[in-house]
């Protein structure tokens, strides 16, 4: 199927039996799991357990060792040539990254370039959209993200903060339908987090964009998730609605990882 996108009973991310190996390192061994068009999802765990890794690869950052992704109903990795599926090629990727942006856990802006010329290159440069097309969204975004005032500043004038809200608006120009988060807040002083995550809930909460959320931050994971994956060692230990997740978990290695966290001093 190659529409493009997913039926009503399709999900708009597939992945069936995903293996991601760095040399000998297997990070990510034999991963199956569907997401439904608009559902948020968080994906938590402990460090190295391979929840960035996947996002990467939906990213198209990193390539597969084995299985097989479809995004909204094509296949991520593969494409059809002369009556068979062979390994994608550059063109594919290209096309297909377009379903997806991301936001990285660092900022990632152009230092030379305005906060209103960061949001509209991307659009400019890989959709050929006009100026005044892209520069009207820009400011529409600017907006959204609470920064109407900063279209003229440059990145080095704004808090860590005030650049992870641009950052947000940038990947927010290109319209993708699934948007990835990637320990969004982790690089931020305490003080900061807080406003950014105020961004994401209001997007989750007014949006029904696909999205996919990697964090440490277990209190915003609860109130942002439809459904929460506990990772580890490559693996999906348990998986569930956010109140059965951090309430009851049923997996002893879920209840440890929380155990751990609430001792730290953090909410679930």
């Amino acid at each position: 199927m190659t529409t493009g996108e997913p039926t009503l009973d399709q999900p708009i991310i597939r992945i069936q039996d995903l293996r991601k190996s760095f040399g000998k390192l297997t990070v990510i061994d034999g991963l199956n799991f569907d997401v439904k068009k608009g559902e948020k999802l968080a994906l938590i765990g402990p460090s190295g357990s391979g929840k960035t890794t996947i996002l990467r690869i939906l990213m198209t950052l990193e390539s597969i060792s084995g299985g097989r992704i479809e995004v909204c109903g094509e296949p991520l990795y593969h494409m059809a040539r002369n009556g068979a599926e062979v390994p994608a090629d550059e063109a594919h990727l290209h096309k297909m990254r377009r379903h997806i942006g991301m936001v990285f856990q660092h900022f990632n802006l152009f230092p030379h370039k305005s906060v209103l010329q960061n949001i509209t290159l991307a659009p400019m440069l890989t959709k050929g959209e006009g100026r005044a097309s892209a520069e009207k969204r820009a400011r529409d975004l600017l907006e959204m993200v609470g920064l109407s005032d900063k279209a003229d500043y440059m990145p080095s004038q704004l808090s860590g903060g005030q650049k992870q809200r641009v950052a947000i608006a940038r990947a927010l120009a290109l319209q993708p339908q699934i948007m990835l988060f990637d320990e969004v807040t982790s690089a931020l002083d305490p003080e900061l987090v807080e406003e950014v995550l105020e961004v994401m809930k209001r997007l989750a909460a007014e949006s029904d964009m696909t999205m996919l959320l990697v964090t440490h931050e277990m209190g915003f994971a609860h109130d942002f998730a439809d459904r929460v994956l506990f990772f580890d060692k490559g693996r999906i230990v348990e998986q569930g609605p956010p109140a059965q997740i951090f309430t009851a978990p049923q997996e002893d290695r879920t209840k440890s990882f929380l155990r751990k966290i609430i001792a730290a001093g953090q909410r679930v």
